[in-house]
């Protein structure tokens, strides 16, 4: 191994989370004002997604008061302070360059959490339901109603 290596392996971050391309992630990145130093926080989509050891970088893409914005972070860079997963993308691509042409509800990606917690709660009722004398003054959701329906026939 010679120098370059060494200094490589000295200097990798372990401590992102597991993303790809087509997730929302929160970058928190270490911004130098003259002698000051802040922590600024840059939201966006995964459009690329480079490996490479310490040469690993990700483009991240956010609409910016109307016009996209797209920025490239080295991972392993000490700028690059933490990194948030917001939300997780269904795409079936490697590279999302084709979201710099669309626009508003067009550049959309379809997350994968919202389906999750879709097919966990199952029907959703629109209100609370008193049923008659046979079990008191209880609510009832449309699930248990309909399952004491089935039970009848």
């Amino acid at each position: 191994m010679n120098h370059l290596e060494a200094f490589e392996k000295k200097n990798l971050k372990n401590k992102f989370p597991s993303f790809k391309v087509g997730d929302t992630l929160r970058v928190h990145t270490k911004i130098k004002e003259g002698d000051k130093e802040r922590i600024q926080i840059y939201e966006g989509v995964v459009t690329r997604y480079t490996k490479g050891d310490i040469r690993t970088a990700i483009t991240v893409r956010k609409i910016s008061f109307g016009v996209g914005v797209e920025r490239v972070f080295p991972l392993h860079a000490p700028i690059v302070d933490k990194i948030e997963k917001v939300s997780e993308g269904k795409v079936r691509r490697g590279r999302l360059y084709y979201l710099r042409a669309r626009r508003g509800k067009a550049a959309r990606i379809e997350s994968q959490w919202t389906e999750e917690v879709v097919e966990t709660l199952g029907t959703v009722a629109t209100g609370p339901v008193i049923s008659s004398t046979e079990e008191g003054p209880e609510k009832k959701t449309s699930a248990a109603l309909d399952a004491a329906d089935y039970q009848k026939h």
